[in-house]
């Protein structure tokens, strides 16, 4: 039996993140959570792009041009949808999370998912950096590990196809 995993290794391999700067003090430190996971695991400085779209709603949109270039070998996207008294909550959270995976599903490319979907400030604070970590960097870890596999699961497909 074949066994496969990835591992969290970036060397060699491009990534962009995008970020968006609707609660702006909370998706900063995502996003740099996100490129200083990315430069921790290997990746060169010059392998990294950062691109920054108005809110969560435009993340998909940004994603799938990002990986219609075919420049990448993954991306990470991180934002923070904090609810509010409406059900405008309930729309950008959910179509911003299916457009991500939808995205990742049609390029065949990972996309870590960044997104933040709290009910309070303090809940995204805590994920930001605080209490619970940074959500950006565990975004960033899982696009490499997540890249990595993809690059050792076409390898096996060349060797047995």
């Amino acid at each position: 039996m074949a066994e496969f995993s990835g591992e969290i290794a970036a060397q060699g391999r491009r990534f962009a993140v995008v970020a968006s700067r609707f609660n702006e003090q909370i998706t900063q430190k995502l996003a740099d959570g996100a490129v200083t996971a990315l430069l921790d695991a290997g990746a060169a400085y010059d392998d990294v792009d950062l691109v920054w779209v108005p809110g969560a709603w435009e993340l998909p949109a940004a994603a799938r041009a990002l990986l219609a270039s075919d420049r990448y070998d993954a991306i990470v996207a991180v934002g923070a949808v904090v609810r509010g008294d409406t059900p405008h909550f309930d729309f950008v959270a959910g179509e911003a999370s299916r457009g991500l995976a939808d995205a990742s599903a049609e390029f065949h490319t990972p996309v870590g998912f960044g997104l933040l979907t709290c009910d309070t400030m303090e809940q995204a604070e805590a994920r930001a950096g605080g209490l619970h970590g940074n959500k950006g960097a565990d975004a960033a870890r899982a696009a490499i590990e997540m890249a990595d596999l993809f690059a050792r699961l076409a390898v096996d497909d060349e060797e047995t196809g």
